[in-house]
């Protein structure tokens, strides 16, 4: 017998390098303004910490006026190969803002692979309705470490491989220009120095990042409160998520606050090979309906930067408005709440927040929004989910109600993934209706700031907003499931 499914239920955040929030895909057979199927699979995602890097080259990119934004003293650390390659990197970035095609390729090497030089042609002709603020290249490490003599092109004078970051912008989303690494390999013929290739040093480790652009001609809609990047192949569905951006943001606004930009960058990848250049390969597109990522947070400023949505269009072009709806809500939560959400605050907190901004407008009832929790409550014979003990307080009527979920239980899949979410969902709204949003809220900033908290520390937050420790209001919340569910 099929299983009544949650139609959205919601995602899974790490906070990494890239820190990323998922919301799950929809069953086929669950589509309609009422049903979405929740079910995931986590597995597979890192929780490593980033490498440090060493400390860049001081030497940036010259500005379009042409004078260098570092010190003349500077200059005197790099080779004679990195000045040149920092030169023919200055004329490229402001080729690519002068929207000028024919000196962007005049920084290509002209006996490069055809295949090369066709997609830097392409590249920057899908860069045209781009809107940039920033597009520049620094130098990360030295040319010191030359490339193996088996990736050298015959013929060249000389070669060079220093790592370079791309440091770009979008105009009036992007507070801060964001870096990514080009895995560049620089020849010199003559005396002219190009751009030769961005595969050949893969075998050595080194990748270039794939920008939107690099995938094909980019559709762009601007709205009040953001921008929507897609292609001419999923135009239609670009134009459905712009018009529903602008209610998301003040939706989320109405709830967390306007400390924050509200300004959010929404992309519709057309291929698997660009949904994982954008959303990272630990995801598979058989599982994810959308994410947020972020290239860096810093909860002392309160500050994150690169914060991107990605959606799957796959799924998404399969989705009812209401569920899209959701889904932007659910993600543009994580948008607004990054800044201050300190890696290893509790999954609970972040996900039942973010379902809770989501499903507010929707209309739905509980047992729509939480159809495993309803199941469990019910005790429905084909109900295949552990029960675990309740925790202290539990109360009367309240013996079926699952505890709050640990954080493994949202890296795990099916229906207990389904049931952890569910279960976060219900716990913030109970507190949203018993005690008011704002003190939801307050509690969020309070918790996720600190990262990994104590059960201690969580209990005096809980009782200053409250005025209830956590026993005391998981047993309210207990009794308040028992009666809408039992």
């Amino acid at each position: 017998m099929s299983r009544s499914r949650s139609w959205a239920a919601a995602a899974i955040t790490a906070v990494l390098v890239t820190a990323l929030a998922l919301i799950t895909l929809p069953r086929a057979d669950r589509l309609d303004d009422h049903r979405l199927d929740g079910r995931n699979q986590a597995d597979g995602i890192d929780s490593t910490t980033a490498a440090i890097e060493p400390p860049p080259l001081p030497f940036r990119s010259r500005s379009l006026e042409g004078g260098p934004s570092g010190a003349d003293e500077d200059a005197t650390r790099l080779t004679a190969e990195d000045e040149a390659v920092a030169r023919l990197l200055d004329r490229r970035a402001r080729a690519v803002l002068d929207r000028d095609e024919q000196a962007f390729l005049s920084t290509v090497d002209p006996a490069a692979n055809p295949e090369f030089r066709r997609s830097e042609r392409n590249l920057f002709r899908n860069l045209a309705d781009v809107p940039l603020d920033e597009w520049s290249y620094r130098l990360v490490r030295s040319s010191a470490s030359m490339p193996p003599a088996d990736v050298r092109p015959a013929g060249a004078d000389a070669v060079a491989a220093p790592e370079v970051e791309l440091r770009y912008a979008l105009s009036g989303v992007d507070e801060a220009d964001i870096g990514k690494p080009m895995a560049f390999l620089f020849v010199r013929r003559g005396t002219q120095w190009y751009v030769n290739s961005d595969t050949v040093l893969e075998p050595q480790g080194r990748r270039t990042w794939r920008g939107p652009w690099s995938f094909g001609p980019s559709v762009v809609l601007r709205v009040r409160s953001g921008l929507v990047l897609g292609h001419p192949e999923n135009a239609a569905l670009t134009r459905r998520v712009a018009d529903e951006l602008d209610d998301a943001v003040r939706s989320v606004g109405e709830v967390w606050g306007t400390d924050w930009s509200r300004q959010v960058v929404v992309l519709l990848p057309s291929s698997a090979e660009e949904f994982h250049a954008q959303a990272g390969h630990a995801f598979s597109l058989t599982d994810i309906a959308a994410l947020a990522v972020a290239d860096t947070v810093d909860t002392t400023a309160g500050v994150a930067t690169g914060q991107r949505v990605v959606v799957n269009p796959t799924a998404a072009a399969r989705l009812s408005d209401t569920a899209l709806r959701v889904v932007l809500r659910h993600e543009v939560t994580h948008v607004a709440a990054r800044s201050r959400t300190a890696p290893g605050a509790p999954m609970w907190l972040l996900e039942g927040f973010a379902d809770y901004v989501g499903y507010r407008d929707s209309g739905l009832s509980s047992r729509q929004i939480a159809p495993e929790l309803h199941e469990l409550m019910s005790g429905a014979p084909d109900v295949d989910l552990r029960r675990p003990a309740a925790e202290p307080g539990g109360g009367s009527g309240s013996a079926s109600v699952p505890p709050l979920p640990a954080d493994g239980e949202f890296h795990e899949g099916g229906r207990r993934l389904d049931l952890a979410y569910q279960t976060s969902w219900s716990l913030i709204d109970f507190l949203a209706t018993r005690y008011g949003e704002a003190a939801v809220v307050d509690m969020y900033r309070r918790l996720a700031i600190r990262g990994e908290a104590t059960d201690d520390e969580v209990d005096r937050v809980l009782r200053s907003e409250f005025g209830l420790g956590r026993a005391a209001l998981l047993a309210q919340w207990r009794r308040a499931v028992a009666d809408d569910f039992g």
